[in-house]
């Protein structure tokens, strides 16, 4: 079965149920469906067709849940990249991808008209942007009404993603209708779903956990209830209102909602399911969901946009902090770390012991390697298996603990940081000496991106450095540091190396500290 199948499959079933509603807008599945069919038309005419790939910059609206659909129904491949990059961000990604046609709206028109293409892209807008050739209002009442259909089979692809990896260069991730629709079936069977759930569409669209989420409710003639800017309060009048049933997000998002000096004003009786995925959620934060919520489903989902499922754990409750054991499309193990990536899958760890997380490619949900990118997928994948970065530990039980990145990854609020990103940046201030990042935990966001700055000139501030790094426009807003610690030297090994494990251990002189909140 292909996704646009899928569709067809949902419309037919329960053609009057509500599929998605942002604010007073509201579409039924044959509502959904007209509109699909209607913009599917108007891609074809303009050029579009299969394998072709299309960068859509928007954030979550009902209009980029239409293309979505629209896409999957002519066999192109939806690439949504975030509405906060960069222009040199989108100039690569729109360059690497051979993009046919680039959509955007007001937040990411700045990037997009500031970056240069290699092959210009037909620019589609949405709300009066500028420097567009046709808008998404056209492709709706301008449609010819029918497209031409093509035959679509399971192992072309549906999407692409970018994920940042461990060069910090992004990664263009391609998945087929067979990975993408077996993901979503195994995070139904996971979540455990039924016919008729209904979601907080939130996640964004540029990221696995918001496509799961979208394809999941559409197999189940669920309600997708978008929230384009995450708000604690907006997400718990959505929440009230629609009588959401179910709950796929990022802990700091769930730390915003149950923090939030209204919660009690509003009925959450319908919320049964939760889950959460991106990021480490803290003991306090896992009590704070039981007492406030108390979810008869409660899964931490552990994955990535390469495979999506790595490992379950079906109940929180009962051991916040595993990742629990492997999917069901799934085989995991724990080799021994090296960041070089000369390790095999064969130089498994003792039970026990902390490896790198390795995950069989001889499954439904996985990718078969990066697009273009020969270089990541050899280090990423060796004789069959994939290679994550992460280091995890198996407990007496075979549930697994995710400890760190074998690459110092930060992961802040779902997003993936490079430290090396940011390091570049502030080394170029003229007042630092040196400079390393380091993700240090922190309830709400998970990690947050830590500076140590070793100064060149003793008037260095951490208001100056900041203000310097806000007029980088090559580092986008989310990767600044929040919190800087000025040091007298940064520790090392015999033969230069950086210890960064002294850093977070304290293991420094402290020369000036401050936070910036």
């Amino acid at each position: 079965m292909n996704l646009g199948m899928a569709l067809d499959v949902s419309v037919n079933r329960y053609p009057n149920r509500i599929a998605v509603v942002q604010e007073n807008q509201e579409l039924s599945y044959a509502q959904l469906n007209d509109k699909v069919l209607k913009v599917a038309a108007s891609l074809q005419r303009v050029g579009v067709v299969k394998n072709d790939r299309v960068i859509v910059i928007l954030k979550n609206r009902v209009e980029n849940y239409v293309v979505y659909w629209a896409l999957q129904k002519l066999g192109a491949i939806y690439t949504p990249i975030n509405y906060r990059l960069s222009a040199k961000e989108v100039e690569y990604c729109v360059n690497d991808a051979e993009a046919k046609v680039v959509i955007y709206e007001n937040a990411s028109q700045n990037a997009v008209l500031g970056a240069e293409f290699i092959s210009k892209p037909i620019l589609i807008g949405i709300d009066g942007v500028i420097g567009v050739d046709i808008y998404y209002s056209e492709l709706i009442n301008r449609s010819p009404g029918s497209y031409q259909e093509c035959q679509i089979n399971e192992n072309d692809i549906s999407i692409m993603l970018y994920t940042s990896g461990t060069t910090g260069r992004p990664k263009g991730v391609p998945r087929t209708h067979k990975n993408e629709y077996s993901a979503a079936m195994a995070h139904i069977i996971q979540n455990q779903y039924v016919l008729g759930e209904s979601t907080l569409g939130t996640m964004p669209l540029y990221h696995t956990m918001g496509i799961r989420s979208l394809i999941s409710m559409v197999l189940l003639n669920g309600k997708f209830a978008i929230l384009p800017d995450f708000d604690a309060e907006a997400a718990l009048k959505i929440l009230s209102k629609e009588k959401i049933s179910s709950l796929y997000l990022i802990p700091t998002l769930y730390h915003d909602i149950l923090s939030h000096k209204n919660f009690d004003k509003y009925d959450l009786t319908s919320l049964k399911k939760i889950g959460y995925a991106g990021a480490p959620m803290t003991t306090d934060l896992v009590q704070k969901c039981i007492d406030k919520l108390n979810p008869a489903v409660f899964v931490n989902h552990y994955g990535s946009t390469e495979i999506y499922t790595f490992t379950i754990c079906p109940h929180v409750p009962d051991k916040p902090g595993s990742a629990g054991k492997a999917g069901i499309h799934e085989q995991v193990n724990l080799v021994v770390p090296d960041p070089d990536g000369h390790s095999t899958p064969k130089d498994i760890v003792r039970k026990g012991e902390v490896g790198e997380i390795i995950v069989n490619l001889n499954s439904n949900e996985a990718f078969k390697g990066y697009w273009n990118r020969p270089d990541a997928t050899q280090k990423a994948i060796r004789d069959g298996w994939y290679f994550t970065g992460d280091l995890g530990v198996q407990d007496d039980d075979g549930d697994l603990f995710v400890v760190g990145r074998v690459d110092d990854m930060i992961i802040s609020g779902g997003e993936n940081i490079h430290p090396i990103e940011v390091e570049d940046t502030l080394s170029l201030h003229p007042k630092v000496d040196e400079v390393v990042i380091i993700g240090e935990l922190d309830e709400r966001w998970g990690q947050i991106v830590t500076a140590y700055i070793v100064p060149k000139d003793p008037t260095l501030t951490i208001q100056e450095l900041d203000e310097f790094c806000k007029s980088d426009a090559t580092l986008t807003n989310f990767k600044r540091p929040r919190k800087y610690v000025f040091i007298k030297e940064v520790p090392k090994s015999a033969v230069g190396k950086i210890l960064r494990r002294k850093l977070r251990n304290g293991e420094f002189e402290v020369y000036e500290k401050e936070v910036i909140k």
